[in-house]
């Protein structure tokens, strides 16, 4: 064999043997099924379970034998791991294994923590119904991500604008219709939006005027809102004496929320929860369908072209992360007038951080960030729900902070799946100069 034939079967043999995303993936998940198959399903609790579709006392539901149902997600695993070191027709089956494998883990975690625990059965209606809710923040934050780097502004200081547009709107509140008014809800919920948008502004200047480091503009806004809603909240809202009020009133879509079992546990909630859909799918149609959302995406990628076709690409961008303010301003009043009428330190709790994430996840796309923040808000849900459900290995009961944790463990993971995967627009983060 000669050297030039030896170099080409050693490469060919790199080639079989190359361990790439996919196939790190999937020999993880085949590890995972083996840990399930011959160490978890033979200890676990045999006694049967029920998925409830709605409240108690009799509530309607799916009975199911824990061990088999960890069998089964285990042989997936495992089907997953065979398909993904096999050749590339099996490839393309193991792409949809490793997503099939990826989903699992929800039943997978409601499974173990019910077996894990005293209780007999767990509703997953209302489960998937307060993901929506708490995805409605991480939606509106990610989509304030959106406008902004689309145009070629990083924006972390999303989390800051969400923390001051709850502390002002709630503020408002307090001071003018002592919490207990309907108008006067209104009125802060606007005020709300206006102080998101007067951030952005503030950070649009800073990048964009002075060309401030991006991401240091940002941290400046995440901490001079952690301040600045501190000092209103015990020099302002705590002495009106209105720490607590009404907040917004759940909104029933008609005829949907009439459904029998899955009626009212979907298909009802906030206004600003309602607007969070109509935000998602304007940004869609105005980014992705018209002439000035086609200026936008223009600013992110290749400003100098977009100025050469005569686009004034600073004003794009000061507009674009403004109304970017405007959106995180709603999300901030969700946190102190829909979720709960009051305001407390830090109340966003890095709800703007993980809209980033989602937004990464969501590969800078409006529905991409949308799903994105449905993965985030159902981790939340979730770890409220396993705290509740008391989850217990060997006759240890698992800590609350534990659980808390979770949404930013699934934040890590996901963003280290993201990388190399998601790419930005290419002029984010870079100042822009106009041509002399």
């Amino acid at each position: 064999m000669t050297t030039f034939e030896q170099a080409a079967s050693l490469a060919r043999l790199h080639e079989r043997v190359r361990l790439d995303r996919g196939t790190i993936t999937g020999l993880l998940f085949g590890l995972l099924g083996v840990t399930l198959i011959a160490g978890v399903a033979p200890t676990i609790d045999s006694t049967t379970r029920q998925f409830n579709f709605e409240r108690p006392p009799d509530p309607a539901g799916i009975r199911f034998h824990p061990p088999t149902w960890i069998i089964t997600i285990g042989v997936l695993y495992l089907l997953t791991a065979a398909l993904s070191l096999g050749s590339p027709a099996a490839q393309r089956w193991a792409r949809l294994t490793r997503v099939l494998s990826a989903l699992s883990f929800i039943p997978l975690t409601l499974v173990l923590s019910l077996a894990l625990s005293d209780n007999a059965g767990t509703n997953v209606v209302n489960l998937l119904g307060q993901s929506l809710v708490l995805a409605t923040p991480l939606a509106l934050g990610a989509t304030t991500g959106l406008w902004s780097e689309r145009s070629g502004i990083i924006n972390i200081g999303i989390e800051g604008t969400m923390l001051t547009s709850a502390g002002v709107g709630y503020m408002i509140y307090a001071l003018l219709g002592n919490a207990n008014s309907a108008f006067w809800l209104w009125f802060s919920i606007v005020i709300a939006i206006l102080a998101g948008g007067l951030v952005a502004a503030l950070h649009a200047v800073l990048s964009i005027r002075f060309e401030v480091n991006q991401i240091v503009s940002g941290v400046v806004i995440n901490l001079f809102a952690l301040g600045l809603t501190g000092f209103l909240r015990s020099e302002v809202i705590f002495k009106t004496g209105n720490t607590s009020g009404v907040s917004t009133s759940d909104i029933g879509l008609p005829l949907l929320s009439s459904i029998p079992v899955v009626g009212t546990q979907l298909f009802s909630g906030g206004p600003i929860y309602w607007m969070m859909y109509l935000v998602v799918f304007g940004t869609w149609l105005v980014m992705f369908r018209t002439p000035w959302g086609l200026r936008v995406r223009s600013c992110g990628e290749n400003p100098h072209a977009a100025e050469t076709l005569g686009i004034n690409v600073l004003r794009i961008r000061y507009q674009s992360v403004i109304l970017g303010g405007f959106i995180a301003g709603l999300g901030g009043a969700w946190f102190s007038m829909e979720s709960q009428a009051g305001f407390d330190n830090n109340m966003t709790n890095a709800a703007g951080f993980i809209a980033l994430a989602a937004l990464i996840f969501g590969k800078w796309t409006p529905w991409g960030a949308f799903s994105g923040a449905l993965l985030f808000g159902f981790s939340r849900a979730l770890g409220t729900r396993l705290q509740f459900l008391g989850v217990e290995v060997s006759g240890f009961e698992i800590p609350s902070e534990f659980f808390q944790s979770l949404p930013f463990v699934v934040t890590l993971v996901v963003v280290a799946g993201a990388v190399g995967q998601s790419i930005p627009p290419a002029a984010a983060g870079q100042p822009f100069h106009r041509s002399k």
